[in-house]
């Protein structure tokens, strides 16, 4: 979903030429975005910020409310921190910039289409070192959502705060690969997280991430 036609006409010839991919539908606005997700039901929606009337925000944030089953993957020029916060936020399940090479972002397609989460490495690299920099705050409490889980599970969400892996979690608490798995979906289920990305920003948002959580 892009306003600009060049851009959407590009992804399209990308997308057709992949054999395990294909193109249901595109839109110009964000408003348009929504009406498709939910007429089309695509897997994976690869969505703009910046666009008329409705923008890739608020129309990411719509159809994760929504009925439509889809994943957002936020694909833009500008990598500013306001928008990946505001996208994550809005439950996208990954952000890419677009000056990403095109087999790079069908490869993140794929990825979030297998369920998983992905944002492009530059910008992580910004995320963490912006979060790794704010002070220790003296007033970020748990809140009602993280009251249900145990403490091995809050041990865990620490963990995928500070970035880790299921190997890396299995390694640092000693537990199996599939294990870590378990705890992860035990995560998803009890705070309805949509992904990963989500337990991450849960995490730093409840206070539970951040330098001195994890070295």
């Amino acid at each position: 979903m892009d306003d600009q036609p060049l851009v959407r006409t590009a992804l399209q010839m990308v997308i057709a030429q992949a054999d395990d991919m294909e193109v249901v539908g595109e839109a110009g606005d964000g408003a348009q975005a929504v009406r498709l997700a939910e007429d089309a039901a695509p897997d994976v929606i690869v969505m703009d910020i910046r666009m008329p009337g409705m923008d890739g925000i608020e129309a990411t944030r719509r159809i994760a409310a929504g009925p439509s089953a889809a994943q957002v993957i936020v694909l833009t020029t500008f990598d500013e921190d306001e928008y990946v916060y505001g996208a994550l936020r809005a439950g996208a399940a990954g952000f890419l910039v677009k000056d990403m090479a095109l087999e790079e972002i069908l490869g993140a397609i794929r990825v979030v289409a297998a369920g998983d989460a992905l944002i492009a490495p530059g910008v992580t690299r910004r995320l963490i070192k912006n979060f790794t920099a704010r002070p220790p705050s003296t007033t970020a409490a748990p809140t009602g959502r993280l009251q249900g889980i145990t403490d091995r599970e809050k041990e865990v969400l620490v963990l995928i705060g500070a970035g880790l892996t299921n190997t890396e979690i299995a390694r640092e608490l000693t537990i199996s690969i599939a294990t870590a798995k378990t705890y992860v979906t035990r995560l998803l289920a009890k705070l309805d997280a949509r992904d990963r990305v989500h337990l991450v920003v849960l995490a730093y948002e409840n206070g539970l991430a951040g330098p001195s959580r994890h070295p």
